[in-house]
């Protein structure tokens, strides 16, 4: 059974990795992904200069799904560029996920990161719904276009973009031009659901601290959003650009729902977080369980095979 698939041109040897948040923000947690069955090394996304976060409780577990306002904790590209020669050992892709609190921050990070020889691919977050006073980029057309423009320009290393989730077919169209007039390698579809809200009903409080209790809702109960732009930006996009889909995936029948749907690889975020990196095996396990019963031998036998009602 062949379950390997590739991104930006980058080959890897199952479809399944971290999303950029949970479990990649230090070294030990940086290796522990090199040392488990994850496909690829990906890091938090970076800022200019460290960052604490946003203030604790500041993640949440809830029937369904998690809410969390991080706020971007993270040890400053510098520190991440000087990391990741020493993966290498384990003998995956490393990438480098970019969130830079502007256009010039992410142009600074990208000219660093562009020299860092065993870094094999960027992923600049468009899509962070948890940095107070700071709006989603992707959610801005004409801003979207401007910044991967620039970052086009400049970037030597295979590009893709974390998106937010969209929910209008217009929108969904107006970003895929946007990425299909790029130099983007590949979109990562989707960040948490941004603005959500929990509440504990014993104590009458919101459940986390930042922005009053407002934060991004990951997990099984964004998975029918994670499915939906996958499919729809697999419609839209130049076939040369791969999709990732993000959201919701527990188990190995996720990865395969995904797959059918389009994605070519996926990432873990809240099961990382709750299960830790040991998640990956019985996922990996689960996935090829369900290939071998459909009778499938390598991802193209279904992949963005997706059958509709007639």
């Amino acid at each position: 059974m062949d379950v390997t698939t590739r991104i930006g041109g980058i080959n890897l040897e199952n479809p399944i990795f971290n999303a950029s948040g949970p479990r990649c923000t230090t070294p030990e947690h940086l290796n522990a992904l090199g040392e488990s069955q994850a496909a690829a090394i990906l890091s938090k996304s970076c800022t200019l200069q460290p960052r604490d976060g946003n203030p604790k409780p500041r993640y949440q577990e809830f029937p369904g799904g998690s809410i969390n306002s991080m706020g971007l904790p993270n040890l400053g590209y510098e520190e991440y560029a000087k990391l990741y020669p020493t993966l290498s050992k384990y003998n995956k892709p490393i990438m480098s996920s970019v969130s830079g609190l502007s256009l010039d921050d992410n142009l600074k990070i990208i000219e660093v990161m562009n020299d860092v020889d065993a870094l094999d691919a960027i992923e600049l977050n468009l899509s962070c719904p948890n940095l107070v006073g700071k709006p989603q980029v992707g959610y801005d057309f004409d801003q979207s276009r401007d910044v991967l423009e620039a970052v086009g320009k400049l970037c030597k290393k295979p590009l893709g973009v974390k998106l937010p989730p969209y929910f209008d077919f217009v929108h969904f169209q107006s970003m895929a031009e946007i990425l299909n007039d790029s130099k983007v390698k590949f979109a990562t579809c989707v960040n948490s659901l941004g603005n959500g809200l929990v509440i504990d009903p014993q104590t009458e409080t919101v459940v986390i601290k930042p922005k009053g209790g407002f934060g991004g809702v990951g997990g099984p109960v964004i998975k029918p959003f994670g499915l939906s732009n996958v499919r729809k930006f697999r419609e839209l996009l130049k076939p040369e650009i791969n999709v990732i889909g993000v959201g919701g995936i527990e188990k190995g029948m996720d990865v395969f729902e995904y797959i059918l749907a389009g994605a070519d690889a996926v990432q873990i975020g809240t099961v990382l977080q709750n299960d830790g990196p040991g998640a990956f095996a019985r996922i990996l396990a689960q996935f090829k369980l369900v290939m071998e019963k459909k009778g499938y031998e390598s991802l193209d036998d279904f992949k963005n095979k997706l059958k509709v009602i007639e």
